[in-house]
C-alpha cells in the first residue's frame, strides 16, 4: 500500500501536484468553520491570514480547553460560501461528502478539497490541539476555532485539475442504477 502523502500547512501551490483518491495525512494550523462563521467572515473579514490556509468544516465538541470531538460537517452547505476564501488564497477546504461543480471550477488551479470520512470525529480530535478561538460569540460549534493538526488522515475529494472523486461515484452509481432498472429487476 502506498504510503500517504504528507502535507503541512501553510500551504502552496504543491497542493496542485495531487490527484482525487490521494491519501494524504496533513499537519500544521488548519481553522474550522461552519455556516455562520463563513457569513461572518463574508461580511466582517477573515480574523486569521488566508493564505495557504486548510479550512475544516467542522463543530469541534471542546471541553477544558480540549477538543473532545471533531468530526467533519457536510461541506455542500458551504457550496455558495466558499468562493470568497479561495479567492482569499485558501488552499484547503476539509469536510465529508464532496462539494459542488462550481467549488470545484473554483479549486481549479488553486487548490483541493479534502475528506475525512463521517463517524471519524474521536479519531480526529486525537491528532488535533486547540489553540485559538475567534467569533466565540457564535457559540461552540459555529465559532472559528484555530486548531493545530499532526498528521490527519484524509482522502483528496476534488483535486485542483477538476477531478472529483464523489462525482466519479456519483456517475457510477447512476449508471448501475439504470442498468438494473433497465434489466426490470426494480
Amino acid at each position: 500500500m502506498k504510503k500517504p502523502i504528507q502535507l503541512k500547512t501553510p500551504l502552496g501551490y504543491e497542493v496542485l501536484s495531487l490527484h482525487a483518491g490521494d491519501a494524504v495525512e496533513l499537519s500544521g494550523i488548519v481553522y474550522t468553520a461552519r455556516d455562520e462563521a463563513h457569513l461572518r467572515m463574508k461580511e466582517e473579514g477573515i480574523p486569521f491570514d488566508p493564505k495557504g490556509a486548510a479550512i475544516y468544516h467542522c463543530g469541534p465538541v471542546i471541553r477544558d480547553g480540549k477538543i473532545i470531538a471533531a468530526g467533519p460537517t457536510t461541506s455542500a452547505r458551504m457550496n455558495a460560501l466558499s468562493g470568497f476564501l479561495l479567492d482569499a488564497g485558501v488552499r484547503a477546504l476539509i469536510g465529508k461528502g464532496g462539494m459542488d461543480s462550481t467549488v470545484r471550477k473554483q479549486l481549479e488551479g488553486r487548490g483541493v478539497y479534502l475528506a475525512l470520512t463521517g463517524g471519524a470525529a474521536v479519531l480526529a480530535a486525537s491528532r488535533m490541539r486547540l489553540k485559538r478561538v475567534y467569533f466565540e460569540d457564535l457559540g461552540m460549534a459555529e465559532a472559528v476555532w484555530k486548531i493545530e493538526l499532526d498528521h490527519l488522515p484524509l482522502v483528496v475529494g476534488i483535486d485542483g485539475h477538476g477531478g472529483d472523486l464523489f462525482e466519479k461515484v456519483r456517475v457510477s452509481a447512476k449508471k448501475e442504477y439504470e442498468r438494473y432498472k433497465i434489466g426490470g429487476k426494480q
